[in-house]
């Protein structure tokens, strides 16, 4: 939520420290970062109201991926060994990561482009679940396998009950843009989907 930093957790709490000069406990705030205990479900539809001009040309714009978060702590919530088609020659093709699915609110801003996320899920491997991996422990629940492209369908029909009535665009590659996830927002936001459109390997379903 901080735009003049990376992602880089070392990085935001530099930030707090220096820009804003509040004294935070490196392990509290890691703590704080990792926790999967925070009432997400309710935090993020109260972040989406508080956004001034969420709309592109009427319209709301989506963006969908999945992203590996490499991590070192062995009990860090969500860690599997993940592929990372990504990796260099020299670099771990199954790092120890965190394996997130997020959509975010595309905006122009001053000429450029920017992502504002709106909501995020852990993906947590079928394996690692069954073999009751530490690090798949959820206090007082019991974890549950979910496709990806249905996490991703259950975000993106949130936010569109939350913008009721607001045409939706979402941009993703080939491997989310198929009746994996249309099919589901078919279901939930009407059957009515215009064409889907293509272009140089981004799927663009317009949904109504």
């Amino acid at each position: 939520m901080v735009p003049f930093t990376t992602s880089i957790s070392s990085n935001i709490l530099q930030c707090m420290n220096t820009l804003f000069g509040i004294d935070v406990n490196p392990r509290r705030f890691y703590a704080y970062m990792e926790s999967n205990k925070l009432p997400w479900a309710k935090l993020w539809p109260r972040l989406w109201g508080m956004i001034p001009a969420p709309l592109t040309n009427e319209r709301l714009l989506l963006t969908l991926d999945d992203s590996i978060n490499p991590k070192t702590g062995r009990k860090i919530f969500g860690c599997a060994h993940f592929f990372d088609h990504t990796a260099k020659a020299n670099q771990c093709k199954y790092p120890w990561a965190q394996n997130v699915v997020l959509i975010g609110l595309l905006k122009r801003l001053k000429g450029r482009w920017a992502c504002l996320p709106l909501a995020h899920r852990f993906y947590l491997p079928k394996k690692a679940i069954a073999s009751k991996s530490e690090s798949m422990n959820i206090p007082g629940k019991t974890p549950s396998f979910h496709k990806k492209v249905q996490q991703a369908a259950e975000m993106i029909i949130h936010v569109a009950y939350h913008f009721a009535g607001v045409p939706v665009t979402l941009v993703c590659d080939s491997w989310f843009g198929n009746d994996g996830l249309f099919k589901p927002l078919r279901k939930h936001l009407g059957a009515s989907l215009p064409p889907t459109r293509r272009t140089k390997g981004k799927v663009a379903p317009n949904i109504n």
